[in-house]
C-alpha cells in the first residue's frame, strides 16, 4: 500500500490530487476543532464517556465514535457526515421499495443524479432534526452558556441562541457533504469514506495514550496491565489482517457463453465468471445492528428509570456488559446481512441476464434453475460472511468482558466497526489510485 502512494506521488497529476483531498481532510480537522459558540464543554467532554456508566453503549457514543470525538466536544462538524450516510441508506431502501425510485436508478446517469440531489435534501433534513434534537438535550442538561447571572436565557436570547447552535451544527454536515463531493470530483477517493475515516483515525493517539501513557496509562501500571496493553495491539493487528482476507475472498460463479455469428464476425464462447464477495454488505449489518441496540440506553437517558424497577431491568439487557446484548447483537448480524444482500443482489435479474447474453452455468439449466442455484449460493455466502462479520463485531465485547472477570477491566474500545471501516476506506483508496496509474500507461509502477 505504501509502495502504491509513492509510486503515485511520482505522477504531478494523482501528485496535486492527493494534496487536494489532504487539504480538505486538513479542514476537516481544523473545522473538528473548533466549538459551536453557546456551549459550555467540560474537560472530558460533553458525555464523559469514560467516567459516566450510563452514556457507555448509547446513540452518542457511537456518533462520537464516528464523529471522531467531534459530537462529545459540540465543534461545528459534531454531526459529521453521519446524517448524509443515513440520508443514502434511506434512499437505498426506498429505492427498492418505491418503483419511481427505482426506474430513476435505472435511468443511467441523469437518473442518478436525480437521485442524488434527492439525497441532499434528505441530508439536510436528517440534520436539522438531529441538531435540534442535540440542541434540547444540551438544554436540558444545562450545557449552554447563560447570562451574567448563571441563569438561562429567555425569550429572544433564547431563540437566537437555539437557532446559532441548530444553524451552525446544520451547516457544517452540508459543509462536509459538498468538501466530500470535492474529493469525489477533484480528488483521490470517495469524499465521504475519507472523511469518516480520517474522524475514526483521529481517535487513535488517544487509544495509544491510554494504553502506553507514563501518567495513568495502561503499561505504566506494569504486570498483567503491560501484559494486556501489548496484546491489545497485536490484537488490533491481526483484526487488521482478518478484515484484509476477509476482504479480499469471493465465490466465483462459472459462466459458458455460446458462440454467435454476427456478420463476418464470430462473438463470445469464452469462459468467465460471477464474483461474489464473501463479505458483500461490508459494515453495514454492523451499523444496523448497532444503531438498534443503541437505541434503547439512549431512551434510558431521557427516561431516567429507576433501579429495581422492570424498566431498569429492560434496559439494562441492552448494556453490553449482558449476556443478552451478545446474542441479540449477533443474530442481528446475521438478519441484516441477509436483508443487505437481498438489496444488492436480484438473483431473478441476474439469471436473465445471463440469458440475454447467450450465456449458462455450466451443468445448470438457463432460466428458474440457474436463478435458484444463484440463490442457493447467495444465501451460503451471505451465512458465511455475516458469521465471520460477527468475529469482529463480537470480539472486542469479549475481550472486554473477560478482562472485566479476571479483575483487569480495560475501559479501551476495540471498535470491530471502525475497524471495518479503517481497512476497507483504506483498501478501495488504494485501488482507485492503481486504477489511476493503470489509465495512465505508467507500465512498471504497480509491480
Amino acid at each position: 500500500m505504501f509502495q502504491t502512494f509513492a509510486n503515485a506521488w511520482k505522477i504531478p497529476e494523482l501528485r496535486k490530487k492527493i494534496l487536494f483531498t489532504a487539504l480538505i481532510l486538513l479542514v476537516f480537522r481544523i473545522g473538528s476543532a473548533i466549538p459551536v459558540p453557546f456551549i459550555n464543554v467540560g474537560e472530558n467532554g460533553i458525555f464523559d464517556f469514560a467516567n459516566d456508566a450510563t452514556m457507555q453503549g448509547t446513540f452518542m457514543e457511537y456518533l462520537t465514535m464516528m464523529t471522531g470525538n467531534a459530537f462529545n466536544y459540540g465543534t461545528i462538524f459534531a454531526m459529521s457526515i453521519t446524517p448524509y450516510i443515513n440520508s443514502s441508506i434511506i434512499m437505498q431502501l426506498l429505492t427498492v421499495a418505491i418503483p419511481p425510485l427505482e426506474r430513476l436508478a435505472k435511468d443511467g446517469e441523469e437518473g442518478r443524479k436525480k437521485i442524488a440531489s434527492i439525497t441532499r435534501f434528505v441530508t439536510i433534513a436528517l440534520a436539522l432534526l438531529q441538531s435540534t434534537a442535540y440542541y434540547f438535550y444540551l438544554r436540558g442538561n444545562d450545557l449552554l452558556l447563560g447570562n451574567a447571572d448563571g441563569a438561562a436565557f429567555t425569550g429572544f436570547a433564547a431563540v437566537f441562541q437555539a437557532l446559532i447552535i441548530i444553524l451552525c451544527f446544520t451547516g457544517g454536515t452540508a459543509l462536509l457533504m459538498w468538501l466530500g463531493e470535492q474529493i469525489n470530483a477533484n480528488g483521490i477517493g470517495n469524499g465521504i469514506s475519507l472523511i469518516l475515516f480520517t474522524g475514526i483515525v483521529s481517535r487513535i493517539p488517544t487509544l495509544v495514550a491510554q494504553l502506553f501513557s507514563t501518567e495513568g496509562g495502561y503499561f505504566s501500571k506494569g504486570g498483567v496491565w503491560a501484559v494486556l496493553s501489548v496484546a491489545v495491539v497485536i490484537v488490533l493487528l491481526l483484526m487488521i489482517a482478518y478484515i484484509v482476507w476477509m476482504d479480499n475472498a469471493e465465490r466465483r460463479i462459472p459462466v459458458q457463453y455460446a458462440k454467435r455469428v454476427v456478420g463476418r464476425k464470430m462473438y463470445g464462447g469464452q469462459s468467465t465468471h460471477i464474483p461474489i464477495k464473501v463479505n458483500m454488505s461490508g459494515v453495514m449489518p454492523i451499523i444496523f445492528a448497532s444503531s438498534i441496540l443503541s437505541l434503547p440506553p439512549t431512551i434510558n437517558l431521557f427516561v431516567n428509570a429507576e433501579e429495581g424497577t422492570g424498566l431498569a431491568t429492560f434496559f439494562s439487557i441492552f448494556t453490553s456488559s449482558h449476556w443478552a446484548y451478545g446474542i441479540m447483537y449477533f443474530f442481528m448480524i446475521i438478519f441484516f446481512a441477509y436483508f443487505y444482500a437481498s438489496i444488492q443482489y436480484n438473483p431473478v435479474e441476474m439469471a436473465n441476464n445471463i440469458r440475454k447474453n447467450s450465456g449458462a452455468i455450466p451443468g445448470i439449466r438457463p432460466g428458474k434453475p440457474t436463478s435458484d442455484y444463484i440463490k442457493k449460493i447467495l444465501s451460503r455466502i451471505t451465512l458465511l460472511g455475516a458469521l465471520l462479520l460477527s468475529v469482529v463485531a463480537l470480539f472486542p465485547i469479549l475481550f472486554q468482558q473477560i478482562t472485566k472477570v479476571c479483575g483487569y477491566e480495560m475501559a479501551v474500545s476495540l471498535g470491530g466497526t471502525s475497524i471495518i471501516i479503517l481497512v476497507g476506506v483504506a483498501l478501495e483508496t488504494v485501488k482507485q489510485l492503481e486504477s489511476q496509474m493503470m489509465m495512465r500507461h505508467y507500465k512498471g509502477f504497480l509491480d
